[in-house]
C-alpha cells in the first residue's frame, strides 16, 4: 500500500517536471545557439593558427599528426 501511495506521489510531481522540461528545452538551446557557434568559430581560428605554425616544418619534410 505505501508503495502503491509513493508511485501515485511521485507520479504526480513528476509530470509537471516533465512537461516543463519539454516545453523549455527548445528555448535552452535557442538561447545556447549563438554560444554553440561561437565555440565552432573560435575553433576554427585555433585550427587555423596551429596550421599556419607548422607549416614550415610540413614544408621541411616533418611529419604530420
Amino acid at each position: 500500500m505505501a508503495t502503491m501511495l509513493l508511485w501515485l506521489i511521485l507520479l504526480v510531481i513528476c509530470w509537471p517536471l516533465a512537461i516543463l522540461v519539454v516545453v523549455l528545452y527548445p528555448l535552452i538551446w535557442l538561447i545556447l545557439l549563438p554560444f554553440r557557434l561561437l565555440g565552432f568559430a573560435v575553433e576554427g581560428v585555433f585550427q587555423f593558427a596551429k596550421a599556419l605554425f607548422l607549416l614550415p616544418g610540413r614544408l621541411l619534410g616533418g611529419t604530420t599528426r
